[in-house]
Parts: structure tokens; sequence; C-alpha cells
């Protein structure tokens, strides 16, 4: 009966996260996966150590770190001198939507891309429209940028920091493996979201009906600060290329930026995505406790059997597309790691990269993308699903087919299941 607990309490917490919200609750994904773990306590399907022994520390602990790093980087100013700066910068609307895509994937290659973009995107809106700029184009160009940057270096995203901790990824190997194609890919972000609102970035003549709203004050830029924070990322891509414990260290990093002079740590601190480290813990528990149970045993015995285990780019590909675009890149990431314990490195590197790429298809892809949209509301500017998706599937299908290349031509992945002759 354990089992038969575990299974259906899964399958609940999955597809609600499946549907993106519990029916007439505003419950989101975060808060369905808490309640599926909350279920297997109160059932005794788990017990709290059990949930405990479940949970990856040492990735939690990393991208705590990485939280207290960006938030320094809020705090300082340094993300609200960006906006304000492409707010600025002279030229046509076409060389602000280049910025826009060149900042929002710069940024989110180092930093908490959530964070990120839960701080900029009410700046950005309030930027464009005062150059008399339509703001949907340009949150378009965020959100795909974000999603494509992240996927360039191994702290970029919450789904590449865990592959990156359990499969213990080198960054030099990554930043060739994921690097070139995500590049790549803000390229085409560009290109897509330029043809596709070609003579219409600018704000219509009868502009958005919303009442205007006083504008979002920008932070001072305190460039020490600023500093302090290039000094932290630097120390923590040093760290990637060690053989130290990368979460005590990248921790140590972090504990140094709370002792500031400037900034309090309640602040610091207060700035750190909770609901996404929620997210992991809760999920963590959830499929750990499916893993705990003889199916998963059997259902990767099974695909391996008829060569469809996603170690090849034919079956990873169209999977992580499946997948981030119904339960969201990063509880697809944690799913296939938890039931699937000896993945091959070159497996990992694509899953880091397209999983992140693939959060592009729909606005339901990724956290950062609703974040964005959610954000963007609260100025006053709705961006609708199907207005994203017009961008979001060419920018998708183009950037994940550069992967799906790059990945095959540089050895990184087969593009067939690997047979061994020897076990048939």
């Amino acid at each position: 009966m354990t089992a038969v607990k575990i299974y259906l309490i899964f399958l609940l917490t999955y597809g609600g996260m499946a549907a993106g919200r519990l029916p007439w609750l505003r419950v989101d994904r975060t808060g369905i996966a808490l309640l599926g773990l909350i279920a297997l306590l109160g059932t005794e399907a788990l017990t709290l150590d059990e949930v405990g022994a479940r949970i990856d520390m040492p990735t939690l602990v990393l991208l705590f770190a990485i939280m207290i790093i960006s938030a320094q980087f809020i705090a300082s100013g340094f993300c609200d001198s960006v906006i304000q700066r492409i707010g600025r910068a002279p030229g046509s609307p076409l060389r602000i939507l280049g910025l826009t895509v060149a900042a929002c994937g710069g940024l989110s290659a180092f930093l908490a891309n959530d964070m990120l973009v839960y701080c900029m995107t009410p700046l950005l809106v309030d930027v464009v429209r005062a150059r008399g700029l339509d703001p949907r184009p340009y949150l378009i160009a965020m959100i795909a940028a974000d999603n494509a940057g992240s996927a360039a270096t191994i702290i970029g995203a919450p789904q590449t920091i865990l592959v990156g901790q359990l499969g213990n990824l080198h960054l030099p190997t990554y930043l060739w493996a994921c690097g070139v194609p995500a590049i790549v890919s803000l390229g085409i972000v560009f290109a897509v979201v330029a043809f596709l609102w070609r003579g219409r970035l600018e704000l219509p003549s009868d502009g958005f009906a919303e009442e205007t709203l006083p504008p979002v004050a920008f932070r001072t830029h305190d460039r020490t600060q600023t500093n302090k924070g290039i000094a932290a990322v630097i120390g923590l891509l040093a760290l990637f290329l060690t053989d130290l414990p990368r979460d005590v260290f990248a921790l140590s990093i972090a504990a140094l930026l709370l002792l500031n002079r400037k900034f309090t740590s309640t602040a610091m601190i207060a700035a750190i995505d909770w609901p996404l480290l929620l997210l992991f813990t809760c999920l963590f528990g959830v499929t750990g406790a499916l893993g705990s149970t003889a199916l998963p045993g059997l259902l990767v015995d099974g695909l391996q059997s008829i060569h469809m285990l996603p170690d090849s780019l034919i079956v990873l590909a169209p999977l992580m597309l499946f997948l981030s675009n119904t339960i969201g890149n990063v509880p697809s990431a944690i799913l296939l790691l938890q039931i699937w314990l000896d993945p091959p490195p070159g497996a990992l590197y694509g899953l880091a990269l397209l999983s992140s790429l693939a959060g592009n298809l729909l606005l339901v892809g990724s956290l950062s993308n609703l974040i964005i949209v959610e954000r963007a509301a609260e100025r006053g500017v709705r961006l609708r699903a199907n207005e994203f998706a017009r961008a979001g599937i060419p920018i998708t299908l183009a950037s994940m087919a550069i992967a799906v290349i790059w990945l095959y031509i540089t050895g990184i992945m087969p593009w067939l299941p690997v047979v061994d002759a020897a076990a048939n």
C-alpha cells in the first residue's frame, strides 16, 4: 500500500504541475509540490527522516550561494543601471531590441535568472514605454534571451546548476558543449523577434487602455558593491575549475558578501527566491519517494532494452521539449536525474542545454517566463500566451536544431541510441 500511495501522490503532483495550477484555486507549481510532499508525510508513505535523506543538500546550498551573489548585483543597483543605459541609448528601436537581448542573455548566464527578471521586468517596461515603444516585443525578447543565455554557463539557471552539481560537470567542457549554441540562440532570438514585429516596435497611437502608473524607482548604482559581486562571480567560476567542494566554498564566497557595511544581511537574504528553493526541496522528496519503489528501475530497464533511454539526441530533444512545456524545465530535470541514476556525461550536458532552450516554446515552459508575465501585468502590460508562442515556437525549434547539430558534430552526444553489441 505504501508504493500505491507514492504512485498516486506522484501522479497527482506532476499532473497538477503540468496543469500549472489547481482548478478554482490560486496554487502554483511550488504550492502543488509542497502539497504533494505533505500528502506523502500525512499518509505515512514517507517519514521526515526519509524526506531529509532524499534532499540533495549540496545542490540547494550551491543554489542558495548563487542567489546571494545575484542579490549583491541587484542591491548594488547594477541591474537598474543596465536597464537605464538601455533606455538612454541612442539609436533605432531595433538597436534597443538588440541591447535588450544582449543584456538579458549576458546577465542570465552568470546570475540567478529568476531573481534578475523579477527585478528588471518592471524597469524594462517603463524605459521602453518612455521611448514610445511597445513593451511586448521587448518582453518576449527578455524571456527568450533569459532562457537561452542561462544555458551558456553551469551557474546560469536552476536546472543547469542541478545537472552540473549532480553530474559533477566540468566548466570548460560545459562552456564548449553548451555555451556556443546558447550564444547562437541569442542571435536567433533577436532575428525572430525583429522579423515578427518589424514595423510594429513603436507603441500604437492609442497606447494601452490601462491607466498610467507611477514610474518605478531606480536604485542608485554603487560601483564598489558591484565590483564585489564581479569578484564573487570570478571566484565562483574559478571554483568550478578545481576539485574543491563546490557547495561549501560557494557558500563561503556568499558569506563574504554578507559581511557588508552597505547592505544588511536581512535585505540580502530577503531577496532570495525562496519559493524556488522550496520547489527543489519538495520535488526531491516526491521524486525521491518514487525512486524508492521498484517502478523507476523497471522503467529504466525497459527503456534500455528497447534503446529508448534519453542518452541520444533523437530521444532527449523531443522529450525535453515535451516535459519542459508540461511540468516545467526544473521539475523535468529533477525527475530525470532522480529516477535515471547513471546517465552518461554527454546526456547531462544535453539535458542542461536542451531543457533550458525548450523553455522558450510556451509561456509555461519556465518559471522565469511566468515571473516576467506577472511582473509586466503589474505595470499594465498584458502578454498573451499566443503572442509569445508566435515568436517562442520558431525561436525554440531553430535554437534546439542548432543545439542538436552542435552536440552531434562535437561528439558530445550521439544522434541515435548506441547499441551495445556485447549485450546482444
